[in-house]
């Protein structure tokens, strides 16, 4: 066993071989000034960096739904920036829009693409991953939703037809015909539309930090959707499939290898299972930089929140979570790809802490929906922020193992196969659960950070069998999760 660096201040000799273990000062502030972000790669399903470490993603969506895009009161700021660096989080889900890129037909926004691009340098120059959104909700704002143009669509609402907003418009037969346009591709929305993100992967493209592009946000399946219920559409998908590797190829005439995010469609968010990549219902993906974004929310409780349903409806949400992840492990199994959750969010911690327990089961990495920008305060300190602010592995020079962090104590443990790296395994300790300092220790590896680091580091052989454990004074590191589902981090 390879024993913490802690031992190092102990003042003789013999404390230090007779004290392997001693309790870290409080955790304070950042250690240093942020570093750049570095570039990230597929590699069968894990993100790995230039330094061959496997990386793990935590972090926020921050999409600005509204003309005039970006302005500066919806724009992140540099200090927004260093807040969720300073909270542990990596990642960014940076939303765009198809009628912010292309506001008139044919016509790309070059002074949009210039500002978003501001931000992405704010964001990666503090060692931010930006995930690209293209953003929509209820097709376009001809329905009072957002993306796609009203010069893109024909379809329109009738003179009488009721909307009922925000999610159950997706029922008007107006935007399901809409929809229809999209997906038939009957006056070329899907061919202004790849020009759009063909034109955002050229001005990314080259930029490290830049994680991909998500081709599209939550899309409705159009008067199809009725066959999605009650155990998923593999006519419709098929269809859909298509529509996303049309977007695909449009992004790689500009960007060859750029990660390209999929959704499956939102009829997901109710339950339904997802064909893509399914064999004979869809095509295998041959793409190798294809990501699954999938999205976690618990209905019952979304009910709750947008319909006035009783809460506590949120019983359910154990039961429809599980359902929610067997759909994502049968995805990843087949298509062998990683997975990005790009959105969950809910006000109850049981039901974030339902969708954080399985990624970390399954190492898969997540963006909690929402993060406002420019705000000038602190969103983190309360509940939510006590599931979200996680002590994890951001990357790690070797195959992950198992993953388990107890955000009730702070008590963590993560084991690796390590591999060859000239960088160290890196793991982000949480200020929210350490007031007394932590104990860190590595069986298998040495500890190489400083005292009361805020990212610990810890080195070994290529080859050895790491674990790596961490929990605050006053525990001795034994309260873990329970596992609760079928996957595994090293999976």
């Amino acid at each position: 066993m390879r024993v913490s660096y802690r031992a190092a201040v102990v003042a003789t000799v013999g404390a230090l071989v007779a004290l392997p273990i001693v309790s870290l000062p409080p955790v304070t502030g950042a250690d240093e000034a942020p570093t750049a972000a570095v570039s990230v790669h597929v590699d069968g399903r894990h993100f790995v960096d230039e330094f061959d470490r496997t990386v793990l993603l935590h972090g926020v969506n921050t999409v600005d739904k509204s003309a005039p895009y970006l302005d500066p009161d919806e724009t992140l700021t540099p200090a927004d920036a260093d807040l969720l660096v300073g909270h542990g989080f990596n990642t960014v889900r940076l939303g765009t829009s198809f009628d912010a890129l292309m506001p008139e037909r044919g016509r790309i926004d070059d002074a949009y693409l210039d500002r978003l691009a501001a931000v992405v340098d704010t964001l990666t120059s503090r060692g931010i991953q930006v995930l690209l959104d293209n953003h929509q909700d209820g097709l376009s704002k001809v329905w009072g939703g957002n993306g796609f143009p009203a010069w893109a669509i024909e379809a329109r609402p009738g003179a009488n037809e009721p909307n009922p907003g925000f999610p159950l418009y997706n029922l008007m037969p107006s935007m399901n015909r809409g929809w229809d346009e999209v997906w038939n591709n009957t006056h070329g929305a899907l061919d202004h539309l790849g020009d759009a993100l063909a034109a955002l992967a050229a001005r990314m493209n080259g930029k490290p930090g830049v994680l991909g592009i998500e081709v599209m946000n939550e899309p409705w399946p159009g008067s199809p959707f009725p066959t999605c219920f009650p155990n998923g559409c593999p006519d419709f998908d098929r269809t859909y499939q298509a529509a996303m590797q049309k977007l695909t190829d449009a992004i790689r005439t500009e960007s060859p290898t750029m990660p390209v995010f999929w959704e499956p469609n939102v009829t997901w968010n109710q339950l339904m299972p997802s064909n893509l990549a399914n064999p004979p219902e869809t095509p295998a993906l041959t793409d190798p930089n294809i990501v699954f974004a999938p999205h976690d929310y618990c209905i019952p409780s979304q009910l709750a929140i947008y319909l006035g349903l009783p809460e506590d409806l949120r019983v359910l949400c154990t039961a429809t979570q599980n359902n929610t992840w067997r759909n994502i492990d049968a995805i990843t199994g087949r298509a062998g790809i990683p997975t990005v959750v790009t959105e969950f969010g809910d006000g109850d911690p049981t039901v974030l802490g339902n969708t954080l327990r399985r990624a970390d089961e399954r190492f898969i990495g997540w963006q909690y929906w929402h993060f406002y920008a420019n705000r000038g305060t602190d969103p983190f300190l309360g509940e939510v922020g006590r599931q979200l602010v996680r002590t994890y592995p951001q990357a790690t020079a070797g195959t992950p193992g198992t993953l388990q962090f107890n955000p009730d104590g702070g008590d963590f443990r993560y084991t690796y196969t390590a591999r060859p790296s000239p960088e160290p395994t890196e793991i982000y300790v949480s200020e929210r659960h350490y007031p007394d300092g932590y104990v860190v220790t590595a069986d298998g590896g040495d500890v190489t950070s400083a005292p009361g680091a805020r990212v610990v580091t810890v080195e070994a052989d290529p080859g050895a069998q790491v674990t790596v454990s961490i929990h605050g004074t006053g525990s001795d590191g034994t309260n873990l999760p329970a596992e609760t589902g079928s996957g595994s981090s090293g999976s």
